[in-house]
């Protein structure tokens, strides 16, 4: 495969995982760092990393409302919930495996 070709196959994968979170507004950032070690704020932190690489700056609120399709304190208004003490636990004892440019370490 050609790097053309597989930059593509990237770029429709990542369209349709940032599809899936921005449908799947059910399921709060805690649980997917608890869970997998990264949340839409680190998507949006890779984002931002990428465009920079690339000589493209974007402010951490604009790769937000790319990730969320909406600005953030909107989506946090609509759909975010605050964290139990349980969760927050769990986010502790998660932290060695989350992301290292989620900005947890």
């Amino acid at each position: 495969m050609d790097d053309r070709t597989r930059t593509e196959i990237e770029a429709t994968a990542f369209r349709g995982l940032v599809e899936h979170l921005r449908q799947r507004s059910d399921v709060q950032n805690i649980d997917l760092m608890n869970l997998a070690g990264f949340c839409r704020n680190c998507l949006a932190k890779w984002y931002r990393a990428a465009a920079a690489e690339r000589d493209v700056e974007f402010s951490d609120l604009e790769a937000r409302e790319i990730i969320y399709g909406m600005p953030f304190d909107e989506w946090k208004a609509q759909h975010q919930t605050k964290a139990t003490a349980e969760q927050m636990a769990r986010f502790e004892e998660t932290k060695p495996q989350h992301a290292r440019i989620s900005g947890h370490r």
